[in-house]
């Protein structure tokens, strides 16, 4: 786990560095709230901080205060190390959003401790936080997670000039499967659909559940027609799975349609005008005769 130790004595400091690290934890060090701030900032930023309460430039209250007063995602926790061990001292750690409080002198077992209580709350976020972006049936991403995502993707494409892509993907006659075969069958299906998808893209490309059988990609980096390449490839590999619902039936072949729209970077381009034109060009393959790539005028 990554830690942020911030505190301004030497000694101290790498005291702590040397009883974390011999932990196996990844440790990063601040000599003072301002310059802690400064490493928070970062996407990869360590979620566990244990800091001192008393430092020059920014102490330790006033970090944990702008720690909470921010809208990041995900929790940070805050252990505050202090020599102050009055009631009314831990009452103001903690008002200030402290979720510990150490008081100096104290062991190296006792600081084992409260770090493990930070661990498992913090992967107890993680598993909630899971659950609340992720499909149940499929395990990829639900609709509000990927269009969370698609915000950081534009402003990172925007920032760099890069291009990326959506496809939005439609299995065929989905209904038929779920009346021939019932609704575990279905579900059979999109499962099955899910792992050629995932099997089909690179490791940062975004694929959610967008709903029902629908499905979306993000491909960055990718212009227009790269991903109508792509989502050529993936149409091909779908009509050539079978699946099997139970020993009496035949195996089942399913199709999908795919409506491919690039992110304009010579404009004023918005998330949802990119969906809407994927989601029209998937209206075009659908309407068209299905099992068919469609690509979005630029």
């Amino acid at each position: 786990m990554k830690i942020l130790i911030v505190e301004d004595d030497p000694v101290s400091r790498r005291l702590l560095e040397s009883f974390l690290s011999g932990w196996g934890h990844d440790v990063q060090l601040a000599v003072n709230g301002r310059e802690a701030w400064a490493i928070l900032q970062n996407p990869d930023a360590p979620n566990l901080v244990v800091s001192d309460w008393m430092m020059p430039e920014m102490d330790g209250l006033e970090l944990c205060r702008r720690i909470r007063a921010t809208g990041k995602s995900g929790y940070t926790y805050f252990i505050i190390l202090t020599a102050k061990g009055k009631k009314e001292d831990i009452v103001k750690g903690l008002e200030a959003g402290a979720d510990d409080f150490l008081v100096k002198p104290f062991s190296h077992e006792e600081l084992k401790c409260r770090i493990r209580i930070g661990e498992r709350i913090l992967t107890l976020e993680g598993r909630i936080l899971e659950l609340a972006n992720t499909d149940a049936l499929t395990g990829m991403l639900n609709r509000r997670a990927f269009i969370n995502r698609m915000e950081a993707e534009l402003h990172r494409a925007m920032r760099r000039r890069e291009p990326f892509a959506l496809i939005m993907v439609d299995i065929d006659h989905f209904k038929k499967i779920n009346d021939a075969y019932g609704h575990q069958a279905g579900d059979l299906v999109l499962k099955n659909f899910t792992n050629v998808l995932a099997a089909s893209i690179r490791p940062y490309d975004l694929a959610a559940r967008y709903g029902g059988e629908e499905f979306i990609l993000c491909l960055p980096g990718t212009s227009g027609r790269q991903a109508e390449s792509v989502a050529e490839r993936i149409r091909s590999n779908i009509a050539a799975e079978t699946i099997e619902f139970t020993d009496q039936s035949e195996p089942v072949r399913i199709t999908a349609s795919f409506g491919v729209a690039a992110f304009s970077l010579g404009g004023d381009d918005t998330i949802d005008a990119v969906i809407n034109r994927a989601d029209g060009a998937l209206y075009r393959a659908k309407g068209g005769g299905r099992n068919r790539v469609c690509l979005a005028q630029e």
